[in-house]
């Protein structure tokens, strides 16, 4: 079962989903876990049938405790102050800090499909909407202490009373401390070292704790918007979930102070870039904004969601990582359109990552699309039309914008020069490192390439053929074909990428890789006892067997039988078995006369001199 149809497993009768989010800073990727955690919980309980209304806060009345990166000079004086009485950067349209920031974070939940009620705590504290839990939490405030202290270890002074004033002198709610309440007016001192992080000014005074003048402490407010939506279901970070932390204490206060049952929790895990967990006063990560930018929203959804709340996901913006988080989207994709033994889990997986639900269509591969915009004689449009052999719906071209906008976003932002796919002018340098097989796969595959059809299905085919008759394995074939034309170790589908590029600066390219033909024979060449040995394991497999002889005038004098296999899946392999030296023709014969009483196999021999 899916990790968020188990979690909702069993409920019933209405239910309200709540999260929240403080702005202090530009909002990074991993702040987007709980919102999207959150909404596949809402589709699920809605999919389900029941009355389900999904919330989103911002904290907003929570003090300036951080300044966001690169920005103190603006924001340093305003350390301690709510955030919506900050005002937003230089240059900025907000009203104040908090709107500042939230709108971005904002305008990332509309692409990804994420659609709640939003409020934002000024207005609960200013209308009044949570006097009464002010009211009931200060009058107990001896609970909370105790509380404090048995779920926390965490003491407090016998005065202390969970609630922090505005400061009527200085306009700072993060520096201020109450310590009496008479029931109408709490008493507050705004000390000058009550946090590391703000100055209080010192004043001392007395008001009214209702109708926005003050804010309950993060955990007390917690319990307060518990008791005063209610809240259902609410998940927590990992750093919140822990025993005796911030989600335990709330938890306890709603139960002794309110007689109320807490809501059902989904602890989350981190999201990590590169193994770092983020933070956005010190510039560490990627924006939620910078990534929506990147990753198409499908992407980024199924990214997020198919990990379960409890493992962390950790994304780096590396080709490797990209290519992989595709290539699974792309796969889940084909799988929930076409494979009839698609598991349960895996459906709800690709219907979760949908902004909205959409029918099946051609996706182009990601690399290919990354490839395609580096080569500045080719439109990429044009060309992956001709390769679906069909004009693009419009719900194809929506997309392919998309991964096109992503490739782009990836080589300006993220791309080292070795990921780069650039087709090499001339023949690159590097070429020299390839290995004596490699250089003569390139020009057995050349050869091959002269009466190919130039489609990529064919061309990959050759590819495959040339590798198994030079013979070397596919990965070092591979990686040849990428050093010569793009000077990299990896890149597209070959035969993908061999069809865009002109059939003759294709086999030029391959040819001017230096051969010595002599040489690459007396490498890729087995002992006769191989051979043997190689053919004894196959011969299952093995329909026809053809020979011919080659005398090598190389430094060791060496003669070669070289035999082509057809195997029973029709495809032809091939191997050479060295002689020695100083062997003739008739030890050629003799070989092969033995080799046919040994196998069954009739085996033709053709003589060539070399």
């Amino acid at each position: 079962m899916f990790w968020c149809d188990k979690l909702v497993e069993g409920r019933s009768g209405p239910q309200t989903i709540n999260d929240s989010k403080t702005p202090s800073g530009r909002a990074h990727i991993g702040a987007l876990r709980g919102p999207l955690i959150h909404d596949a919980i809402f589709r699920t309980l809605q999919s389900q049938g029941l009355p389900v209304r999904f919330l989103y806060g911002v904290d907003d009345y929570d003090p300036v405790d951080e300044i966001p990166h690169g920005q103190v000079g603006h924001f340093e004086k305003y350390l301690g102050a709510p955030l919506c009485n900050t005002p937003p950067p230089p240059g900025s349209k907000a009203t104040d800090m908090a709107e500042h920031f939230i709108s971005e974070f904002f305008s990332v939940f509309a692409e990804l499909g994420i659609r709640p009620e939003f409020y934002r705590m000024r207005d609960i504290y200013r209308s009044g909407k949570f006097n009464p839990a002010i009211d009931t939490i200060l009058r107990r405030a001896d609970v909370v202490r105790r509380i404090y202290k048995e779920v926390s270890g965490s003491e407090r002074a016998d005065n202390w009373h969970p609630f922090q004033v505005i400061c009527e002198n200085c306009g700072r709610i993060g520096t201020t401390e109450v310590t009496a309440y008479d029931g109408q007016e709490v008493t507050y001192a705004c000390k000058p070292h009550l946090v590391k992080w703000a100055k209080g000014c010192g004043h001392e005074g007395k008001m009214s704790p209702f109708d926005g003048r003050g804010k309950l402490p993060f955990k007390l407010e917690w319990t307060a918007k518990w008791r005063t939506f209610p809240v259902t279901i609410e998940g927590a970070g990992r750093d919140h979930s822990t025993k005796g932390g911030a989600r335990d204490v709330a938890a306890a206060c709603l139960r002794e102070i309110f007689g109320q049952e807490p809501p059902l929790n989904c602890p989350y895990d981190f999201f990590l870039v590169g193994g770092a967990k983020m933070s956005s006063s010190k510039g560490i990560g990627v924006t939620s904004r910078d990534m929506a930018d990147f990753l198409p929203p499908e992407v980024l959804r199924f990214l997020m969601i198919r990990t379960p709340p409890r493992q962390h996901v950790n994304f780096e913006a590396t080709e490797v990582h990209i290519l992989k988080a595709f290539h699974e989207f792309d796969r889940a994709k084909q799988r929930y359109f076409h494979d009839p033994n698609l598991t349960p889990d895996e459906k709800r997986v690709y219907e979760l990552s949908q902004v909205a639900p959409e029918g099946d269509y051609w996706a182009a591969d990601f690399q290919l699309i990354a490839a395609l915009i580096q080569m500045p004689h080719l439109d990429a449009v044009k060309e992956l039309e001709k390769r679906k052999g069909a004009p693009f719906t419009e719900l194809e071209r929506k997309h392919l914008g998309l991964r096109i906008r992503a490739a782009k976003y990836w080589l300006d932002h993220y791309a080292t020069e070795e990921e780069r796919t650039r087709l090499q002018e001339t023949l690159p340098a590097r070429a020299e490192e390839l290995s004596v097989a490699q250089h003569g796969f390139l020009h057995i595959l050349a050869e091959q390439l002269r009466a190919a059809t130039w489609q990529d299905e064919a061309l990959q085919i050759a590819v495959f053929n040339a590798a198994r008759q030079t013979p070397i394995d596919q990965p070092s074939a591979f990686k040849a074909i990428y050093r010569v034309l793009l000077d990299r170790e990896s890149g597209p589908k070959a035969g993908n990428l061999l069809s865009f590029l002109d059939r003759e600066f294709v086999i030029h390219r391959f040819n001017e890789v230096p051969w010595d033909e002599v040489k690459f024979l007396e490498t890729t060449g087995l002992t006769p006892g191989a051979f043997e040995r190689w053919l004894t394991s196959e011969k299952a497999k093995v329909v026809s067997l053809s020979a011919r002889y080659r005398s090598l005038e190389g430094e060791r004098g060496e003669s070669m039988v070289e035999f082509l296999i057809v195997m029973t899946d029709g495809k032809t392999h091939c191997r050479r078995v060295l002689l020695g030296e100083g062997k003739v023709e008739e030890a050629a014969r003799t070989f092969i006369r033995e080799l046919e009483e040994q196998s069954g196999f009739a085996i033709p021999l053709a003589v060539e001199k070399l």
